[in-house]
């Protein structure tokens, strides 16, 4: 009679304790290894790093409320005003008086005869030529002059003014009026110089003083002696003063 034998299915698929070694054997390498890893990390937090520029933040609410402020308190644009206008500049307007004053028209011969480099009083005929004084045409000699010179009547190249002689005449004037009378030395352009005091009437009256004064208006003619203008001898001047009911004049 053959025996039969019952084998539970479980014990036909155990693993054998071989293969059990093995297997905890690579469980527990396993476990290890996983717990080298983890030793391995570092869980230290670091800050992080940025290569190049730095990382910037910015409050949008902030930056909107300042430049809402900045705007607020830069102040409006000023307005340009208008330049002023200039005021034009006046310039006085100047009147030249009519009367002539150092430019006189001259002709080609009084020209010449104002010349002073012409003079003749050195000449050796000019000496003898003053003394007669009788030549036609000649400048009446009617005296001498204070340096000695011969003295001449004085020959007007324009009467002065009653307004050139008022200027000059004394705070109290004569009532029947009076005369004064000067000597003075010609010079170029028919004008007088160096004059001095020779007389007046009436004494005291200061007429001759007048007179010397508003000389340096006066025009005359230089001597002629010889059929020559001498201009640099002396001329005798004479004005005379009338006085007609309170009112004074040449």
């Amino acid at each position: 009679m053959t025996a039969t034998h019952y084998v539970h299915p479980s014990a036909q698929q155990r693993p054998s304790p071989r293969r059990r070694a093995a297997s905890f054997l690579l469980a527990l390498a396993i476990e290890v290894l996983l717990i080298l890893a983890f030793l391995t990390l570092d869980f230290t937090p670091r800050i992080p790093q940025f290569k190049g520029g730095t990382l910037s933040t910015f409050d949008l609410a902030a930056n909107e409320e300042e430049s809402t402020a900045s705007k607020a308190q830069k102040p409006a644009p000023a307005t340009k005003k208008p330049p002023r206008p200039v005021p034009p500049e006046f310039k006085p307007k100047i009147v030249l008086p009519e009367r002539p004053l150092d430019l006189l028209p001259l002709s080609k011969e009084e020209f010449e005869a104002s010349d002073i480099a012409k003079l003749g009083t050195n000449a050796p005929g000019a000496g003898a030529a003053l003394a007669q004084g009788s030549a036609p045409g000649d400048s009446q000699r009617v005296g001498t002059a204070p340096n000695g010179e011969p003295l001449y009547a004085a020959e007007w190249y324009r009467e002065p003014t009653n307004q050139e002689l008022s200027t000059y005449m004394p705070k109290f004037m004569p009532d029947g009026g009076g005369w004064g009378l000067i000597a003075c030395k010609t010079i170029d352009r028919f004008r007088v110089d160096d004059c001095v005091e020779l007389g007046q009437s009436p004494p005291g009256s200061h007429l001759a003083g007048a007179v010397r004064q508003a000389a340096w208006q006066f025009l005359v003619r230089p001597p002629r002696v010889g059929g020559k203008t001498l201009v640099g001898t002396w001329v005798r001047i004479r004005i005379d003063y009338h006085v007609e009911r309170a009112s004074s004049g040449q």
